[in-house]
């Protein structure tokens, strides 16, 4: 079980990957709705500064990505918080902001040994700069910290790949037609492990979380850490997303899915991304997904 007075939040609203619109606002959102509260939490919140201001739409010309030097910038500084949550044996919880938040987390767990990566999003992030139709490093984090794509981002520090693809779990993808007409690399054509939402409904979350908790166990790793981008959510549940799509998981099955990881005692910290509440005009999305978040820490 973990202990909620290790629990260390850290606020990290950084629209660098993506789009000012809003996403920005998901941890203060869930913050306001109670959610320290509702996990236990006993240490101060740490805000992490940002770099939105730095904000452009252009795409860098070395890297075809945007807001390349500001990723970097924040990223060393969002590592050396998450470093020192980690030294001081804490539970990170990131967040964010949007997925590129993954580039200043995985880089501190790669200085401290050898880690995975839970990855559980409705989409894969796997697309190369070129083939991005935005230049939206949300849209390759994960490609990025496995060691793909432009050297500025993928070896900060000299650490390519932050985390090896042996190491990784993706779960829940939705977009994969998608992702196959804009021509994005296949995710499936690597060494990680993709659990796409079709097997979970096939299967069930029961069975799925087994496969998850029995590589985990399997595979050498000092822990892993466990992403949980909100849009993996079924939309009917979340729609106040940038990029929507049709199905995806309910509450019970991410509640199932994410308790079952944390009690396992091999997750090292979490990060949450991916919610808008702009596009949320009454509150209740918010609302449910930080009643949902208790549900997933206390169950």
């Amino acid at each position: 079980m973990l202990n909620p007075q290790t629990i260390d939040i850290l606020l990290a609203p950084s629209i660098l990957g993506l789009s000012p619109t809003g996403v920005e606002l998901l941890g203060k959102t869930l913050l306001d709705n109670g959610l320290a509260k509702s996990l236990g939490v006993t240490l101060p919140v740490t805000e992490v500064p940002t770099l939105n201001h730095l904000y452009s739409p252009d795409r860098d010309e070395d890297t075809n990505c945007l807001n390349t030097q500001a990723l970097q910038d924040f990223s060393a500084v969002l590592r050396k918080a998450v470093t020192h949550s980690l030294d001081q044996r804490r539970f990170p919880l990131v967040l964010g902001g949007d997925c590129s938040i993954l580039l200043g987390i995985m880089p501190a767990l790669k200085k401290k040994g050898r880690y995975g990566l839970v990855f559980v999003d409705a989409h894969a992030d796997f697309y190369e700069p070129e083939k991005s139709t935005t230049g939206e490093v949300a849209d390759m984090d994960l490609a990025i910290v496995t060691g793909r794509g432009p050297e500025a981002l993928t070896n900060m520090d000299q650490l390519r790949p932050y985390v090896e693809d042996e190491r990784v779990i993706q779960v829940g993808q939705r977009d994969q037609e998608e992702t196959r007409r804009f021509g994005s690399q296949e995710i499936r054509d690597s060494a990680i492990t993709c659990i796409g939402f079709d097997e979970i409904a096939q299967k069930g979350i029961e069975n799925v979380t087994a496969r998850v908790l029995q590589q985990m166990n399997e595979t050498e790793a000092e822990g892993y850490w466990l992403h949980y981008d909100l849009d993996v959510l079924a939309d009917d549940i979340n729609p106040a997303v940038e990029y929507r799509l049709p199905g995806g998981l309910s509450f019970e099955q991410a509640e199932y899915l994410v308790s079952s990881l944390l009690v396992s005692g091999k997750i090292t910290g979490m990060s949450i991304t991916i919610y808008n509440p702009s596009l949320d005009k009454d509150g209740r999305i918010g609302r449910n997904i930080t009643d949902s978040l208790a549900r997933s820490f206390n169950r």
